[in-house]
């Protein structure tokens, strides 16, 4: 890419694309290219064509998708299933049938087996289990894996799927129904401090995740469009990004309690699901294409609380 290149971002507006943008204007590039969901139905194939037919984008970021927590995707597993199958089936498509450049494709790190050997490779795709209670997503999410790399061998295109872990950071979803597991902390925290009640937290707290600040995965997708090319050299067009570092959920909890200033009771419900016991990334192959992480956890969240004072503590 160059500063005149035009570069599509689907999904502007959520937690990575934005980042995206961020990242991209921050760099020097000019064409971006975004619509929001009034002006373009991703999920309507007829009219993604027409857009990319005319706007003719080089580059795509497809960062749009429909995305929650446990919660979530318990209660709507239709709507996650068929939403990100449309939203990328209509984008994938298109993108070949305009001649698109390069595509990043961004899936998630729940495509991988429920079990898989930790740190999780790229080749343990498939070899296992879905996690119950995200599968309708991560089935999706791997169709649009399955459904680049048979495009770049049937057509030649040049489509990257990457892989990221738990992400956060500034316009994440902070809906106590639908968000993730660190906004959600944050939130509660937050008010149970200005409420004086203790923090009801799900599940028994041992699970270890991984979490990846939304501009570092931002900063990671504009390095692959810029430096990786399947095309080219042949180069993996599955790809993992992390920081290769895991925490418990209980120490999470208390970082964000620290960094809230909340001094009250918390308590583990542990009626309620765990989910996946461990989900760690084996980021090999992002660190020997020459990028890293550069915001460590505890910065990452007072910079989220920071933005979450600013922007929703009162939005309700």
């Amino acid at each position: 890419m160059d500063s005149s290149s035009r570069i599509y971002v689907a999904g502007h507006r959520g937690l990575v694309g934005s980042a995206i943008v961020r990242r991209l204007r921050a760099g020097g590039y000019r064409e971006i290219i975004t619509r929001t969901h009034a002006e373009l139905d991703l999920t309507r194939q007829a009219e993604v064509e027409e857009f990319f037919e005319r706007e003719r984008p080089e580059y795509v970021f497809l960062a749009a998708a429909k995305v929650g927590g446990i919660v979530a995707n318990n209660t709507y597993p239709a709507e996650f299933i068929h939403t990100n199958l449309m939203i990328q089936t209509s984008v994938l498509h298109a993108s070949y049938l305009s001649g698109v450049r390069k595509l990043l494709f961004l899936g998630s790190s729940c495509i991988y087996p429920k079990f898989a050997p930790q740190p999780m490779k790229e080749e343990y795709l498939l070899t296992g289990e879905l996690e119950p209670t995200n599968e309708p997503y991560a089935v999706a999410k791997i169709a649009g894996i399955k459904m680049c790399q048979a495009y770049n061998r049937q057509y030649g295109t040049n489509f990257i799927s990457a892989m990221p872990t738990n992400l956060y950071g500034p316009n994440d979803n902070f809906d106590l129904e639908t968000s993730h597991v660190l906004p959600a902390m944050i939130r509660k925290f937050h008010e149970a401090g200005s409420a004086g009640r203790p923090v009801v937290l799900w599940g028994s707290g041992s699970p270890r995740r991984e979490f990846l600040h939304v501009d570092d995965l931002a900063d990671a997708c504009v390095f692959l469009m810029e430096n990786h090319d399947v095309r080219a050299d042949s180069g993996p067009d599955l790809i993992n990004i992390g920081t290769g570092k895991d925490i418990t959920i209980r120490e999470l909890a208390e970082l964000i309690r620290e960094t809230v200033g909340f001094d009250g009771p918390v308590q583990w419900d542990s009626s309620r699901p765990d989910g996946t016991p461990r989900k760690l990334l084996d980021v090999s192959r992002m660190r020997a294409l020459g990028w890293e992480p550069k915001i460590s956890l505890r910065q990452g969240i007072e910079q989220t609380y920071d933005w979450y004072l600013r922007n929703a503590a009162h939005a309700g």
